[in-house]
């Protein structure tokens, strides 16, 4: 499976965790392609980011998104004629791999994008395996 990220919405992916800091950021990316809803291994595009809150008691150090929101979200996809392609979030000090809380919380199967604002790196991951995703941000 691949992700293609358009760039105005890797740029805002990139504002979100750049607001949120030194709080991680958490978001959902809407789009098209082999989703998550149809189990398909080709590639996704996402077209919509949709910023969650973070109701994690500790958000420095993990994310929570705010469940309420998250199905706000999924809804808004559907009516949208999106599907979930992602999830996203950041390590505001790196890095750009999964924790071992992102592992264990992972419930999505779809890829899970980190932004590590310390060096400026995007990557994708399947979760719980850990399995490194094709990340392309295009224009």
């Amino acid at each position: 499976m691949s992700l293609i990220l358009p760039a105005a919405l890797a740029d805002a992916l990139w504002a979100h965790a750049a607001r949120e800091a030194p709080r991680e950021c958490v978001g959902a990316l809407g789009g098209t392609g082999h989703t998550a809803e149809d189990g398909g291994d080709g590639p996704a595009r996402a077209q919509a980011l949709y910023p969650l809150p973070n109701i994690s008691p500790i958000p420095e150090r993990e994310y929570l998104a705010d469940p309420v929101q998250l199905l706000r979200a999924l809804k808004a996809m559907r009516e949208g004629g999106l599907a979930l392609v992602a999830l996203y979030h950041s390590h505001p000090r790196g890095p750009a791999q999964p924790s071992v809380t992102d592992v264990r919380l992972a419930a999505y199967p779809v890829p899970y994008v980190i932004a590590d604002l310390e060096s400026r790196l995007l990557r994708a991951y399947r979760l719980p395996q850990g399995t490194a995703v094709e990340l392309r941000v295009e224009d």
